[in-house]
Order: C-alpha cells, then sequence, then structure tokens
C-alpha cells in the first residue's frame, strides 16, 4: 500500500507539469493549475465503499467550493484499482455516483490510469499515453468550465489526433521518461 500522500501529490504535481501541460495534452489545464484552482485528493481507500464515500466528499467540496477557488479535483487511488480492468468496471460506480448525487449533466469524470488502453489499441501503442498517469485519477471536471474552455479554443475536436500523433511521433526512451511509472 503507498501512504505516502505527498509523495504521491508529488508525483501527479510532476506529470500534470510535464506530461498534460508540458505536451500540451490538456490544452485547457495549465490555467488553473498556476492559479492553484486544481485539488489533488488521495484518496486511502481499500475498499470500494471507502472509495465511493471519498469520491462523494471531492464531489460535494468541488459543487460547494467557488469555481474562483475550486475549478477541478483529481481524485487520486494509489491503494486500489491497479489493474485497468478492475479500475475500467469501478467507472460504471463513479457513473452511479454522479447520478445519485444529482452531479449528472454538471461534473464529468474522465479517466486516467498507468495501464490506460483504448479499445482497439494495442497494450504498447504509444495513444494510450494520453490517458496514462502515475496511479489510477479520477478526474472531476465542471462541465460549465469545460463548455466554456473548448468554446475559446479553436478546433477542439482536434485535440486527440493531435495528442496521438504527439506521442506516436515520439521515441520509447522520450516515451519512458515522460511515463517512468508505466516502464517499471
Amino acid at each position: 500500500m503507498t501512504t505516502d500522500i505527498e509523495k504521491i501529490r508529488q508525483d501527479i504535481q510532476l506529470w500534470l507539469n510535464n506530461a498534460v501541460i508540458g505536451l500540451g495534452l490538456c490544452p485547457f489545464a495549465a490555467k488553473p493549475l498556476q492559479e492553484d484552482r486544481v485539488a489533488i485528493e488521495v484518496s486511502c481507500a481499500t475498499t470500494p465503499e471507502d472509495l465511493v464515500g471519498d469520491l462523494h466528499m471531492a464531489l460535494c467540496r468541488l459543487e460547494e467550493t467557488p469555481l474562483n477557488t475550486l475549478e477541478t479535483s483529481l481524485v487520486v487511488v494509489p491503494n486500489m484499482l491497479q489493474d485497468f480492468y478492475d479500475y475500467n468496471d469501478f467507472l460504471e460506480v463513479t457513473d452511479a455516483v454522479l447520478q445519485e448525487g444529482g452531479w449528472d449533466g454538471e461534473i464529468q469524470i474522465a479517466s486516467f490510469h498507468p495501464d490506460y488502453q483504448f479499445g482497439g489499441t494495442a497494450k504498447t501503442d504509444f495513444e494510450n499515453f494520453t490517458n496514462r498517469a502515475p496511479y489510477p485519477i479520477f478526474h472531476l471536471l465542471r462541465e460549465d468550465s469545460l463548455e466554456q474552455a473548448i468554446a475559446a479554443y479553436p478546433n477542439p475536436e482536434a485535440i486527440p489526433e493531435r495528442n496521438i500523433a504527439l506521442l506516436r511521433e515520439m521515441d520509447r526512451e522520450t516515451i519512458a521518461k515522460l511515463f517512468p511509472y508505466c516502464f517499471n
């Protein structure tokens, strides 16, 4: 079990700086991160019930906190869901939490995992790295904020293709430096 919360936060901050912002994988991430409006919430959960409780609390905090203070939250799960398929199955639970809490349509959850794999790809395909992170993560996004960011960005539908092309152009050594946790 991983319990060094500060180390986990540092790992996530490094991933955000080097991969998400450094590579421009999410062109909307830099501003809220620079303005300290991104919460990195480390869940110490070891059971699905505890993780649901932590997700619920993070969703409540996001809903109750003004946008100018908190834009988005990353719920990091270092002690559970290490298997990507278990993580992927748990996304159904997160959807149920959104619906039961009345957040469906207000908050959405983006998914990141050290072994993330898009359907129809091989595990080793570099395009999977667009959603790979040091730990399983549930990224809680305010839909209004996301819609505003997308509206202000030229050609947002091209972002995934751009990211895939960028990562496919990289060699294995570069990918391994950016995502070392995927090569242990």
